[in-house]
């Protein structure tokens, strides 16, 4: 992985927030240990580390296709770029997204690789990418996106016990057969060229789309706002573990009981700002056809949940999974930006204009 062999250990002197550690291992055997320990951190924080995942050498292989692909020259990365209709898929080059209702810029670039693509490769069916990521397309993006897809799913089916849901009602709804928003994607944040840059976002304070959020890194930078507080803290990153969290779409499948929580990237502190920040992550989102609302119609204890929400209109936002993503992605372009109302118009379950 770029950086991975040269870059200093995280520092011990900055306020990091302590995640509960989930062995996958344990969370297939059945474990209800293991499984208590994943309920309590998707309840009440939304993020995690998972252990014994078993995805490290598909991990060190995505990793090599996003240097092959961030090294491409830039016009020809440009020939696959996103856009600014609001399709995720594809290429993001710094700067093309705001990072706050004040229109600052992000400094990441990515590829957005999706699942659809991957599954049905050679075949197209959103969009077509890099010549660096078509020779890897086959064994390395696909792998990748098999093995995400498993540990998902499995976490998927745990919590669809765990609110009460009849059997394989979350599967459903993440249907791998149906178009969805699910995507792989790596990132590259450069080091800040400004010594005052230290605590500007990188990518600003979001909720994720989606259902649930696979993610690698070996440098710093990641911030969640611990829930009843104003504080960023970091999240430590620790070797072997995934950080995993929960997007909207979850918290609105089950009225709230699971958390969506605010986080955002900034430069990794102390001697680690020195390098590139790279990234990767897997993004399982629901079918695109999929109503997001509340499941209380399948579940006793999500009614409930709902009927004591003092705001209740977020369990029924009346759009599909397709629309809530295209809406997100679409208005935080900064081509887009037309006033706070636009950035405004990006936010999902939950927003702070003051947490940029």
């Amino acid at each position: 992985m770029p950086g991975l062999t040269t870059s200093p250990p995280f520092p011990d002197n900055v306020p990091t927030h302590p995640l509960l550690v989930a062995d996958y291992s344990l969370l297939k055997a059945g474990d209800e240990a293991e499984i208590a320990k994943l309920w309590k951190a998707a309840t009440e924080l939304g993020f995690w580390y998972l252990k014994n995942h078993g995805a490290d050498e598909e991990v060190k292989a995505m990793f090599d296709m996003g240097a092959e692909t961030m090294a491409l020259p830039l016009d020809e990365k440009m020939k696959f770029e996103q856009g600014d209709e609001g399709m995720s898929f594809g290429y993001k080059a710094a700067g093309a997204n705001a990072t706050d209702e004040k229109g600052n810029l992000d400094t990441v670039e990515f590829i957005n690789i999706s699942k659809d693509d991957a599954l049905a490769w050679p075949s197209t069916v959103h969009r077509t990418y890099p010549s660096t990521v078509n020779a890897r397309m086959e064994n390395t993006i696909k792998t990748f996106v098999q093995k995400s897809l498993e540990v998902n799913n499995t976490l998927l089916a745990i919590f669809n016990d765990m609110l009460g849901l009849p059997k394989g009602t979350l599967l459903k709804v993440h249907a791998r057969e149906e178009n969805s928003g699910s995507e792989a994607r790596c990132i590259k944040n450069p080091p800040p060229t400004d010594p005052a840059a230290e605590t500007k976002a990188a990518l600003g304070a979001h909720t994720d789309f989606g259902s649930l959020s696979f993610l690698h890194n070996r440098l710093g930078g990641l911030q969640v706002m611990v829930p009843g507080t104003e504080e960023w803290q970091y999240i430590k990153p620790i070797p072997g573990h995934a950080v995993c969290n929960l997007g909207d779409a979850m918290a609105i499948f089950s009225g709230g009981i699971l958390r969506s929580n605010l986080h955002r990237v900034v430069p990794p502190p102390g001697e680690q700002r020195k390098f590139e920040r790279w990234s990767l992550v897997f993004f399982t989102r629901p079918g695109n056809s999929v109503v997001l609302e509340a499941l209380t119609n399948e579940s006793l204890m999500i009614a409930e949940a709902v009927s004591e929400a003092p705001d209740t209109g977020i369990y029924r936002s009346g759009q599909t999974a397709s629309q809530w993503f295209a809406r997100r992605i679409k208005y935080q372009r900064i081509k887009n930006q037309k006033g706070p109302e636009t950035w405004r118009a990006s936010r999902g379950t939950e927003h702070r204009p003051e947490a940029a």
